[in-house]
């Protein structure tokens, strides 16, 4: 906590004192703007790293789920959960159900029924089998094809209530005569294209260790939202720890099913309990992204000016009812004259949808980026040139300029499909904005000892984006250390408050409290340290390696250490807040980003290969270097896979999942990848932005593109598979599909 005697900074003040906060001049920065390794690096590669799959208390038991068989139906009554057998099996120390006294309703394959925890996960195992062999059903009809889930006769997925959730009541949104432009253009394209479901994979699944010792409640938890997740359990007295996690993606915020379970078993059992879901579970549940289909129809005048845009956006999040995109709203990068824009969403007996890596944004991009370039090729066009006809954002106009300097766009067919031979090469483009700009409520303590240790702490997490790295990286800058002196505590909600890390904002959050706390922690120690050097505070600067002196009088100094020990026995308390004018000052929101892509298409086996893959990515000020360039890679594999290899199976007979695993369900693996070219496009404004999910928007639709410009045919439904490819073909040449 910060002393009564050195309260908190305001802007004002700072202002006064050091003039406005800013990031400072990174040509003159030792560290930030630079490529630096993470200070948990060693940590991760020797195992000394703790994430909850690795927590092991005394005397743990082992949860597992119970999940629904059937994809619709009922279970009358907690009585028809019949556990009588599995209670029987050594080991065995609690069940619960989720079903109530009065029964439930079922939607969909893989609904959670119960849990249970035993001294192995063995017997958890034994005992799941025995509960689920004697789970009273009572069946009903279902329906997981999103077409014929929109027939009359369909099985209702929600009570009596209709499959097919038309949005706005069923009015599109209208801007401008739509109709009059359309009919005055020079070129209409219309065309119908569809982004798949995608799941998570999160390669740590979703998983808690609970401990209560009395009414205080522990848990170790894959999160990411230490903070925020305090108050998800109904318990007052509880506390989240997550030192490390494996990969959220936005479906960690919350505790989920198994969270609750896990609590609950716990207190059951009167013993911690580790609950992370098996591969299986994690697959079929309800962490996976929407699907979109839309039917886009756009015009032009003769100069590829985009004058008109008629837009219907069909959600497919399975039992979610309300599933909006980008194109829901008619939210676009190139923005029409006139726009007419319908949404609705499609109810299948299939599980419910979370946020996943720029929710939404993916699937919009793929199927409005493809549109463009439809309507290049129609117009005879580069369709650089018709975005740049229809756009004017001066950073996003300068990373197309970079991008296609780095592919090589000059080299691109200028007639879709017109390559000689067999195995031909095409280029694509898309473009992608987000937010990313955070916000105040982030707090960052920092004590200073008078041995000169340097420790900060924020309940925070880091969830894979380097937190922990940015916090020491900051300090370390600022006080004229190396990343080695500072020592980061995060992942702890004993700790002050700290962002969730979803929309990626928790650097632009976060990252501006610890500057601020850096100057509130530069501002007291200067005050100690200026009657030593006879000179006034303003005169003092902080120097590397470890100094502190008069400015431009290195002789006029004394070192980190020995301004330490001048501090009280207590040392320095400083802490790190914002209000929305330094928030402004340190962090910035909607970047933009450019991607650019080269892909090989054997035209006999319709097998697509990436070549090449360039992507540029605003993130305002570049905290690390290094880090943003693997987050862009980060985005740049998840954008292949979907692209070319995701696709969830549903069996249209039982209603489940054919491939909950990652040997069916396909990703992105070594032999997939291509050049990749990463950049963290400098930004002039020099703001703090995140970079986590921009990065992974336009990467499917330039793949998407470049497959139209090797062939000249256009594959709108995901993933671009060999046998949707030699359909497209055989289509072209009239040969039978």
């Amino acid at each position: 906590m910060a002393n009564e005697t050195t309260p908190t900074l305001t802007a004002a003040a700072i202002a006064a004192q050091e003039g406005p906060v800013t990031w400072g001049d990174p040509a003159k920065m030792r560290i930030l703007g630079k490529r630096f390794p993470r200070t948990e690096g060693p940590d991760k590669v020797t195992g000394r790293a703790k994430y909850t799959f690795d927590i092991v208390l005394p005397g743990m038991l082992y949860g597992r789920m119970i999940r629904s068989d059937i994809a619709a139906g009922r279970i009358n009554s907690a009585d028809d959960v019949d556990t009588s057998d599995a209670e029987k099996i050594k080991g065995v120390k609690a069940i619960f159900k989720f079903v109530p006294a009065n029964g439930m309703n079922i939607r969909y394959a893989g609904q959670e029924i119960a849990a249970v925890a035993a001294t192995t996960p063995e017997i958890a195992d034994d005992a799941v089998r025995a509960i689920q062999a004697k789970i009273r059903y009572q069946p009903g009809k279902f329906v997981v094809d999103p077409d014929k889930a929109k027939a009359a006769d369909a099985p209702r997925v929600r009570g009596d209530g209709p499959n097919l959730m038309l949005h706005g009541g069923g009015q599109p949104t209208e801007h401008g005569d739509v109709d009059a432009a359309f009919q005055g253009a020079a070129a209409v394209i219309e065309g119908t294209y569809e982004a798949q479901t995608r799941l998570h994979c999160c390669l740590e699944t979703h998983g808690h260790v609970c401990k209560w010792d009395g009414d205080q409640l522990t848990v170790w938890a894959s999160t990411q939202n230490v903070t925020g997740m305090k108050g998800s359990f109904g318990n007052a007295n509880t506390r989240i720890i997550c030192e490390h996690m494996g990969g959220g993606f936005g479906s960690k915020f919350g505790p989920g099913p198994e969270g609750q379970a896990c609590a609950q078993l716990a207190k059951m059992a009167k013993a911690p309990v580790k609950l992370m879901l098996t591969r299986e579970d994690e697959q079929q549940t309800s962490y996976r992204g929407p699907g979109l289909r839309a039917q886009i129809k756009l015009a032009a005048d003769k100069d590829g000016k985009l004058v008109a845009a008629e837009v219907r956006a069909t959600g497919l999040g399975g039992t979610a009812m309300n599933v909006n995109t980008p194109l829901s709203s008619g939210y676009y990068i190139i923005e029409p004259a006139t726009l007419r824009v319908s949404s609705e969403t499609i109810l299948t007996n299939a599980a419910g949808i979370a946020a996943l890596r720029a929710p939404a944004h993916p699937q919009a991009s793929w199927c409005w980026e493809q549109a463009l370039d439809d309507l290049a090729a129609k117009l005879n066009m580069d369709p650089l040139e018709l975005r740049r006809k229809n756009h004017r954002d001066p950073v996003r106009t300068a990373e197309w300029t970079r991008g296609a300097e780095l592919i090589g766009w000059t080299r691109r067919n200028k007639v879709p499909g017109e390559a000689p031979g067999v195995v031909k090469r095409g280029m694509g483009m898309a473009s992608a904005t987000w937010g990313g700009g955070g916000g105040p409520g982030s707090i960052v303590d920092i004590v200073v000892g008078r041995d000169g240790s340097v420790t900060a702490s924020c309940g925070t997490q880091d969830i894979g984006t380097g937190t922990r790295t940015y916090f020491a990286a900051i300090l370390a800058e600022d006080l004229g250390l190396d990343l080695k002196d500072i020592t980061p505590k995060i992942g702890d909600s004993n700790y002050p408050p700290g962002a969730a890390s979803g929309g990626s904002v928790t650097c632009a959050s976060v990252a501006p409290a610890i500057k601020m706390g850096s100057v509130d922690l530069r501002r007291q120690l200067l005050a100690v340290v200026a009657p030593a050097l006879k000179a006034n505070a303003d005169e003092l600067e902080f120097v590397h390696p470890g100094k502190i002196q008069v400015k431009g009088s290195p002789n006029r100094s004394i070192s980190w250490k020995e301004a330490c020990a001048m501090l009280p026995q207590e040392g320095l308390h400083a802490r790190g807040e914002l209000n929305q004018q330094t928030h402004r000052a340190l962090a910035q929101g909607g970047v933009a980003g450019a991607c650019f892509a080269e892909v090989e298409v054997d035209t006999e086996t319709g097998k697509v290969r990436p070549v090449k893959i360039v992507m540029l990515q605003d993130c305002g000020f570049v905290v690390n270097r290094m880090q943003a360039e693997t987050q862009i890679i980060g985005g740049i594999t998840q954008g292949i896979a979907q692209a070319l290899l995701e696709y969830r199976w549903m069996d249209n007979e039982t209603g489940r999942m054919l491939n909950p695993n990652l040997e069916f369900y396909k990703l992105t693996h070594a032999r997939e990848f291509p050049e990749i070219v990463a950049e963290a496009f400098d930004n002039p404004i020099g703001r703090v932005s995140g970079v986590g999910e921009p990065c992974v928007i336009p990467v499917a639709s330039a793949i998407a593109n470049a497959v139209f410009n090797a062939t000249g045919v256009r594959v709108g439904d995901a993933p671009i598979t060999p046998d949707k490819v030699i359909t497209a073909l055989r289509r072209r040449t009239g040969g039978n599909a």
